[in-house]
């Protein structure tokens, strides 16, 4: 249903997410990266994010389920950037870093402690996870998308699930120009 959504709506998506500034934010996770060491953007969206990590001089992999964003995101960012879902993932002690940035909260909850682990089994020892949720504790539908909505005690526990250390849990403001009232439950998980 979110993947649909993205189909349909890529280019309205794009303009209003691409040129965000998140620049605090990727630093706040970066601290945790070895440098020019290897992140994958788990759920890209436009790109923004593997734009700015490529330019930082780190080595990125990015992917998006749906086939208009990946589109948008090769076109902003130059990279490539594979079409696959999040039950896809298969790597293993591959990447230093993950970001995974407003994406895993289309994840159905009790879909989300099998492609948590997934992404876990994906981070190197020492490596950093970034993940981003609305605030909240509810499972709902809003403009034809689905939404896992956590707050810190709940990411905090589903980083638990996954065996990694939330090193780093707050919570923000929607860094989109006009959204500053929506909040953001964000973590940083450590593979130690």
């Amino acid at each position: 249903m979110s993947i649909d959504y993205y189909d349909r709506n890529g280019g309205r998506f794009f303009a209003d997410s691409a040129y965000a500034d998140l620049a605090r934010t990727h630093a706040r996770f970066l601290a945790h990266v070895r440098d020019g060491g290897a992140i994958l953007e788990a759920g890209c969206g436009s790109g923004r994010d593997a734009l700015a990590f490529s330019k930082a001089g780190y080595a990125v992999t990015a992917f998006d389920g749906s086939a208009k964003m990946v589109e948008l995101a090769r076109e902003h960012c130059g990279l490539p950037v594979m079409h696959m879902r999040f039950n896809e993932v298969a790597w293993h002690d591959a990447f230093d870093g993950i970001w995974s940035c407003a994406s895993l909260l289309h994840v159905a909850r009790d879909e989300l402690p099998g492609v948590m682990m997934r992404l876990a089994n994906a981070l190197k020892h020492g490596g950093a996870w970034f993940m981003s949720f609305k605030h909240g504790t509810t499972d709902r539908h809003a403009n034809e998308r689905y939404f896992t909505d956590m707050d810190e005690s709940l990411v905090v526990n589903a980083i638990r699930g996954t065996g990694l250390d939330p090193a780093d849990v707050w919570i923000s403001s929607d860094a989109r120009p006009g959204r500053e009232g929506e909040r953001w439950t964000n973590a940083i998980a450590r593979k130690i």
